[in-house]
């Protein structure tokens, strides 16, 4: 019996090495190369582009900066042409510029960020439950943090009569994705841990509306995207329509409408990968930022919040991978099923970013933004980890398999290696 607990213990401790080491590989990327020299801008562009093309089955909008300024594009479609002016619905990249909007009000004195956020709601409430409501924050809201549960996602309306109200979406949404209820509650102690909550941004959509006494689109027009010159950039779906959208394909290059969505700020900004390197610019060092001051830049880039271990978010922009300047690499990406991926990266160091805006596959830009962090840092992103688990997992089962099929095979020898020593030399 001790044998065996000795071999267990044995197997159990190779087990742990074989896991650490795969671990570390998807963690530190060992055995991946990035896809052009350091600093090689054309070379970054031109891999990106041979992806794109190879696994492309729509429209792909890329837009590469340095310092602030871009420096390399490329627009490809299997339909209409496109150019960088062609607007895309860019889902959940939204959430990046509904937070510049709350953070507005903050700098003007109207947000507490660590308020109670029912001091700001009239119109709703959060549902009675278990857990003490006056902990929901705008800051908790904003890193995902608060506590709420809803795990949205949304699906979207077929037309615009079909949307509910804010007020009603809040309270169960009916364009849920699948799995969902649809209701934002708050299902978990606020502050005890990170949580994605699409519900968490359509509340802080109505604390903008409160608030400021404005239309959420309109708010934001006004406040941020007029300032930064972002002339191609909507959450008014109507006023988009009028800009004339990109065509909207799903992964087998059929087309796909558009749809409307009552949670604009979570899911439903319109633009276009001009006006998003516009966006990138006003925060890169020494450029004037018309919207938000540098001290609250600076804030929405520090860590409130960790998964696995790792800081993965501020305050609206995800934390993506270290940028070995003491910072992070920040930004949002954004999927509306089955047709639309976005990402947006940016350096606060240097004021380098990329821009990819897609239809037609579900993670081609997320790949290509995951591509770039690892060509500028050495470091692997965090979706990019995420997307590589499985496999990770697959190869850690398979090596446990290994491991345990040698270790018995080995116990097995030696046992057999006993009994013959045993007929052959009888105790006497």
């Amino acid at each position: 019996m001790k044998r065996f607990f000795s071999i267990a213990g044995l197997a159990l401790l190779f087990c742990a090495l074989w896991g650490a080491i795969v671990f570390a590989a998807v963690d530190r990327g060992w055995g991946h190369s990035a896809i052009a020299a350091p600093g090689d801008d054309r070379g970054f562009a031109q891999a990106a582009q041979q992806i794109a093309e190879r696994d492309g089955a729509g429209n792909i909008s890329f837009v590469l900066l340095e310092a602030g300024a871009p420096v390399e594009d490329f627009h490809l479609s299997n339909g209409e042409p496109i150019d960088a002016q062609t607007v895309f619905q860019v889902a959940s990249l939204g959430k990046w510029i509904t937070a510049w909007g709350v953070m507005a009000l903050v700098e003007e004195g109207r947000i507490d960020l660590d308020a109670p956020v029912s001091t700001y709601l009239t119109r709703w409430q959060l549902p009675a439950s278990e857990f003490d409501p006056s902990g929901v924050t705008v800051r908790r809201l904003l890193s995902h943090t608060a506590g709420l549960t809803d795990g949205l996602g949304y699906d979207g309306f077929g037309t615009a009569q079909e949307r509910q109200t804010l007020e009603a979406s809040l309270t169960r949404a009916m364009d849920v994705s699948p799995d969902k209820d649809g209701k934002t509650i708050l299902g978990s102690e606020p502050g005890s841990g990170w949580q994605y909550s699409g519900g968490g941004y359509t509340l802080l959509q109505l604390v903008i509306e409160e608030v400021s006494g404005e239309a959420f689109p309109a708010f934001m027009q006004r406040r941020v995207l007029a300032p930064l010159g972002m002339k191609r950039t909507t959450f008014d779906h109507a006023a988009a329509q009028e800009m004339g959208l990109a065509e909207n394909f799903r992964a087998d290059g059929t087309n796909e409408p558009f749809r409307w969505y009552t949670a604009l700020a979570a899911t439903s900004l319109f633009t276009t990968s001009d006006d998003l390197a516009k966006f990138i610019a006003a925060q890169a060092p020494g450029r004037s930022n018309p919207v938000l001051a540098d001290e609250t830049m600076a804030l929405m880039g520090t860590p409130h919040a960790s998964d696995m271990g790792a800081d993965i978010w501020g305050l609206g922009a995800m934390l993506y991978a270290p940028n070995n300047s003491g910072g992070f690499i920040i930004g949002h990406d954004g999927s509306n099923e089955p047709a639309i991926n976005t990402a947006a990266r940016f350096d606060p160091a240097t004021g380098d970013g990329i821009v990819v805006l897609s239809t037609g596959n579900p993670t081609l830009a997320t790949e290509v933004a995951g591509q770039w962090v690892f060509w500028k840092t050495g470091n692997v992103d965090t979706l990019t980890f995420v997307s590589r688990l499985p496999t990770a997992l697959a190869v850690f089962a398979a090596g446990v398999l290994v491991i345990l099929i040698v270790m018995v095979t080995a116990v097995l020898r030696r046992r057999r290696s006993a009994t013959r020593a045993e007929r052959e030399y009888p105790k006497q």
